[in-house]
């Protein structure tokens, strides 16, 4: 690794520090010559303070299994009815690789738990057909997943699931991940399996919005290849439950999880949900709301004083977050076009919606916006949120000379002394 890869990597920590991933792994992978690498990453995961939870199938081993004992499956990922029979040969082999799993983490220096978070009821009987000993999620026990995360210990979830009288069911490993990161607000959910990219219509997709998704997977006979549709379905059910990132990988390849996560080309398909969606144009009747929003902030000299006349002015350069349609925040991005840079100004978020992640999701709307309308660096100026923009945003303290003519003689002239910020900015696409 040179420089340049490291510095590369670097500028996404910021963003993903103390966030949850859930990755979901085929037993096929888990199989493969590839498994070691795959821990390995998921331990540089780890060593960024990346809190991540593994789901794994099991299908791989569960036919092997069946084979063996010459038992009949209808299935063997957990969607199809499970007989008495098919139930013991699962749990045989999804525990064996639970224990191949957490032995491997071992071998990482990496803490590992198995967990039983899973509570599932039976599927019943669908299309007319008792699916017997398969099983549903009914809900994610978050508080037990929560107390391993916390303790630096990655779950590891098996594709069972448990109900209140004891009872074991085989549930689908796919819906167990979307579960899994629906509740625990996990900032991604990564599909590892065999040769996973998907094509539509013969073209290799790389990314795709989570409506585009929904409308792919009405043309089926048009995806490609067919292992795909379930993933994709998948994807966009976790998309659609809150999810902002879902990423389908080729488990097989070494150095797919983290191109995926730490290039600007990634290695896999991305499907993405409108994370922004909360985000709207400030309009004029908005503007004394703002105003209040922003008084005591602005008293305690965080944000620069502006007028109503002065807002409603460039109210273009101006966006409000809602929370149930009440404004709980805002943000500005003034341009610069000559030097092709833009500036984030007036960021605030009300003191009953901190820590819910909306600053950092006003500034990513900003460095998304900017980088769509060509423009190359974001400025912003603080005097007492820097730590935030460094941390949180990616953004590196430069002298006041590195401001735009017209920015610099208004700095100036305020005696703010405000520390100056600057990031450079990733050709217009989806962020990871």
């Amino acid at each position: 690794m040179n420089a340049s890869d490291l510095r590369g990597i670097l500028q996404y920590v910021p963003r993903f520090r103390d966030r949850i991933f859930v990755i979901c792994m085929d037993g096929a992978i888990a199989a493969s010559e590839n498994f070691q690498n795959i821990l390995l990453d998921i331990a540089v995961l780890r060593s960024l303070n990346i809190k991540v939870v593994l789901v794994h199938g099991a299908s791989h081993q569960i036919r092997h299994a069946a084979a063996a004992r010459n038992i009949e499956l209808t299935t063997s990922d957990g969607t199809g009815p499970t007989s008495t029979e098919a139930l013991e040969v699962s749990l045989d082999a999804a525990t064996r690789l639970t224990n191949t799993i957490l032995q491997g983490l071992t071998s990482v220096d990496l803490r590992a738990a198995c967990s039983n978070a899973i509570i599932a009821h039976p599927a019943g009987i669908l299309k007319g057909v008792d699916h017997l000993h398969t099983g549903r999620v009914e809900r994610v026990d978050a508080q037990s997943l929560h107390l391993f995360l916390n303790e630096g210990i990655i779950p590891v979830i098996p594709p069972l699931g448990f109900d209140g009288e004891g009872s074991t069911f085989r549930v689908n490993s796919d819906a167990i991940a979307v579960e899994v990161g629906e509740t625990l607000h996990a900032a991604k959910l990564i599909f590892l399996t065999p040769n996973m990219l998907l094509h539509v219509d013969g073209e290799e997709v790389y990314e795709v919005s989570m409506e585009e998704a929904e409308n792919i997977l009405k043309r089926p006979a048009a995806i490609s290849p067919p292992e795909v549709l379930s993933k994709l379905n998948h994807a966009a059910l976790a998309c659609r439950a809150g999810v902002p990132r879902v990423h389908l990988l080729d488990g097989l390849r070494d150095d797919a999880l983290l191109t995926e996560l730490f290039s600007n080309e990634g290695s896999g398909t991305m499907i993405y949900s409108n994370e922004y969606q909360q985000v709207r144009s400030m309009f004029k009747k908005d503007v004394r709301r703002v105003i209040a929003l922003i008084r005591q902030s602005v008293d305690n000299e965080e944000l620069v004083r502006r007028t109503r006349a002065q807002i409603v002015s460039h109210i273009e350069d101006y966006w409000v977050l809602e929370v149930d349609r009440n404004i709980v925040g805002c943000v500005a991005m003034i341009p610069y076009r000559e030097e092709s840079m833009a500036e984030l100004a007036c960021l605030y978020v009300s003191k009953s919606h901190e820590n819910e992640g909306h600053g950092s999701k006003l500034m990513a709307f900003v460095e998304k916006t900017a980088a769509e309308r060509g423009f190359t660096r974001l400025l912003a100026l603080s005097t007492q949120a820097f730590k935030f923009l460094q941390q949180k945003g990616g953004f590196e303290e430069v002298g006041s000379d590195q401001l735009p003519a017209e920015r610099r003689a208004g700095y100036e002239q305020s005696g703010r002394n405000s520390r100056v910020l600057m990031k450079t900015l990733t050709p217009p696409k989806a962020a990871k």
